[in-house]
């Protein structure tokens, strides 16, 4: 129960702060990656509190014996950049800079109700479905 009520709190926090941030508002990030327009630095101290606590919280967790709730902590894997990897992450950038949404922020804007999200995230659920196949046949 304890691991249960620590998830939905972390998940809450971490969307608070997304809609705090205004990581929401498409409006928003659109005019942060808008290098060239009329630029919005503000979600850059978004992205650098986000760093800052990273760099302070891993090391201090990967001081303790084992995670809170029991197991090892997963040993991190490098695997060489790819082909799958770089597209992927070209379709991630061109459609988080057309439309202003990223899974996370999409996630935690349904709380506004707004028709664009659930838009948004049935057209992501329908492009990882349709994108499974694909990857199966190419790692055969």
């Amino acid at each position: 129960m304890t691991r249960i009520i620590l998830v939905v709190f972390s998940g809450a926090l971490f969307g608070l702060g997304l809609c705090v941030s205004q990581m929401v508002n498409p409006a928003k990030v659109l005019a942060f990656l808008d290098l060239t327009g009329d630029w919005d630095p503000s979600l850059a101290l978004v992205m650098l509190g986000a760093v800052g606590v990273a760099a302070v919280g891993f090391p201090l967790v990967m001081t303790l014996p084992k995670p809170l709730f029991g197991g090892t902590f997963p040993a991190p894997s490098i695997s060489p950049m790819d082909g799958k990897l770089i597209f992927g992450a070209l379709i991630f950038g061109i459609g988080w800079g057309v439309v202003g949404f990223c899974p996370g922020p999409a996630i935690a804007s349904l709380v506004y109700g707004s028709p664009k999200s659930w838009l948004f995230l049935a057209s992501m659920v329908g492009g990882m479905l349709a994108a499974r196949p694909l990857l199966q046949r190419a790692s055969r």
